[in-house]
C-alpha cells in the first residue's frame, strides 16, 4: 500500500497545488472522486490492464467521464494513462483529501459508540475535539453494539478508547501479566 501512496502522491499534490492556485479546491475534489469512482468499475478496471494503447484508453475514460471532468482534469487523466497509473485514482483521491482537510486545518473523526449519539452528543463531542486538536472537526459517526459501551474516538494517529469491550480488554492483558 505505501508503494501506492508513493506514487500517486505527486499527482495528487500536482492536481492539489493547481486547485489552490486556481482556488478550485472543491472542484477539484469533485473530480477526483468522480474519476475515482469510474476508474473502480470492473469494465474500466479490464480496459485499463488490457488495452496497450494508453491514448484510446485515455480517450474513452474521458468520454466516460464527460463533463464532471474541466479541461484540466482530462489533461490529468490523460497523464496518468500515458504513465499506465489510472488504477492509482482512489489513492490520489484519499492523499488530496489529506492535503485538502491540512489546507482547511479540518481533520476527520471516526466515532464509534455502541448507541446512536445524539445531535448535542455530537455537537459537544465536536467543540470539545476542536479546542483539544485545534482543528475544525468533521465526524464520521457509526453504532457497534460489540463494543458494549463508551466510544471509540480515532482522529489521525490519536485514538481514545473509552468503551467498556476496550476497558474489559485491557484489564484481560493486565490479569494476564
Amino acid at each position: 500500500m505505501s508503494e501506492l501512496t508513493t506514487v500517486a502522491r505527486p499527482y495528487a499534490k500536482a492536481a492539489f497545488d493547481y486547485a489552490v492556485e486556481q482556488n478550485a479546491i472543491d472542484n477539484w475534489f469533485s473530480m477526483l472522486v468522480f474519476a475515482a469512482e469510474v476508474s473502480k468499475n470492473e469494465t474500466i478496471k479490464q480496459l485499463m490492464k488490457s488495452s496497450p494503447n494508453t491514448e484510446e484508453t485515455a480517450k474513452i475514460f474521458v468520454g466516460v467521464c464527460e463533463e464532471q471532468l474541466d479541461q484540466n482534469g482530462q489533461n490529468l487523466i490523460k497523464l496518468m494513462a500515458e504513465n499506465n497509473r489510472l488504477s492509482l485514482l482512489p489513492e490520489v483521491v484519499a492523499l488530496f483529501s489529506e492535503l485538502k482537510y491540512e489546507h482547511e486545518k479540518t481533520i476527520e473523526v471516526s466515532v464509534v459508540s455502541a448507541v446512536e449519539l445524539s445531535v448535542k452528543q455530537q455537537d459537544n463531542l465536536v467543540q470539545s475535539l476542536e479546542k483539544r486538536l485545534a482543528k475544525k472537526v468533521k465526524l464520521n459517526c457509526r453504532v457497534d453494539e460489540s463494543i458494549v459501551g463508551g466510544m471509540l474516538i480515532q482522529a489521525g494517529d490519536m485514538v481514545i478508547d473509552s468503551t467498556v469491550r476496550g476497558k474489559l480488554d485491557r484489564l484481560a492483558t493486565s490479569l494476564q501479566s
